[in-house]
């Protein structure tokens, strides 16, 4: 594996923290995706990585993929009746679901003539998740779990069950690298409600697309598999301490013009992808 530190931004160069807790913007369903991409300009205007922390209340978050199922309206009607929003993100892969038990996190970076592979952007957030949790004495993986949702080849797992997984984003000369983390919560409901999701969206039909058996069980939290509670902000406080070990030191992003500009726009084009797809 190619470690963080030979794939960071130079060292004179901090990265610029951003928090959903303290954003401006109303807290919305779209909102996490707008900001990606704003930052996304951001991180190559002022030539520095962002690390963006982010969570959400109960929110089923939709791949593309997803709104090919044969009966997704019945498919919808599990999330409402569970009590959970949905939106179709604009990032790969499949469903996965975002709750105040889970913690996400972008890491964002300007490409010049030098761009990052896929497998590096993969293989970056890894070193800085196995960095993060190497003294509690468990291996984190990088392999797929086929029988979680949203499989994957870089999931995220230890002891064989899957914690977390890692979706991109490249546009306007940057790149997002996105992973979903499984801190605590009831990660069986999270899966079952996955599963049942794809079962009354698929109803037995036969589709050119493949859609994962969902087994609630290859997947944990952080919480299960270390046998100790954990919180957001613990995890938040690791992980900007590892990046601050590993490079450079942090420092407050600011939310300028530019990004509220930007992430308008984004909005608008979250709003017409749902409006289109759903």
């Amino acid at each position: 594996m190619t470690p963080l530190t030979e794939l960071s931004i130079p060292s004179e160069k901090p990265y610029l923290l951003f928090d959903s807790e303290s954003s401006p913007f109303e807290r919305t369903p779209a909102s996490p995706f707008a900001l990606t991409d704003a930052f996304i300009d951001y991180a190559v205007r002022l030539k520095q990585p962002v690390l963006h922390f982010w969570s959400t209340k109960p929110l089923v978050i939709l791949g593309m993929m997803d709104t090919k199922l044969p009966y997704l309206d019945t498919a919808l009607t599990v999330l409402k009746e569970a009590e959970y929003d949905y939106v179709v993100r604009n990032s790969g892969g499949l469903a996965v679901v975002s709750d105040p038990g889970i913690l996400n996190i972008s890491l964002i970076f300007p490409e010049g003539d030098e761009r990052l592979t896929i497998t590096e952007g993969y293989q970056r957030m890894h070193h800085l998740i196995e960095q993060t949790f190497k003294s509690y004495g468990k291996s984190i993986d990088a392999i797929e779990i086929p029988d979680s949702y949203c499989p994957g080849d870089y999931d995220l797992s230890i002891d064989g069950k899957k914690i977390a997984g890692i979706s991109q984003r490249r546009i306007k000369g940057g790149i997002a690298i996105m992973i979903y983390i499984s801190v605590t919560g009831d990660q069986d409901a999270r899966g079952n409600l996955i599963r049942t999701f794809y079962e009354k969206g698929l109803s037995g039909t036969t589709t050119k697309w493949t859609f994962p058996h969902v087994r609630p069980s290859s997947m944990t939290t952080l919480e299960e598999v270390f046998g100790m509670p954990f919180s957001l902000v613990q995890v938040k406080q690791s992980i900007t301490m590892t990046i601050q070990n590993l490079t450079t030191q942090l420092s407050l992003g600011q939310y300028d013009q530019e990004i509220e500009k930007n992430y308008l726009e984004g909005m608008e084009k979250m709003k017409k992808r749902n409006e289109k797809v759903l």
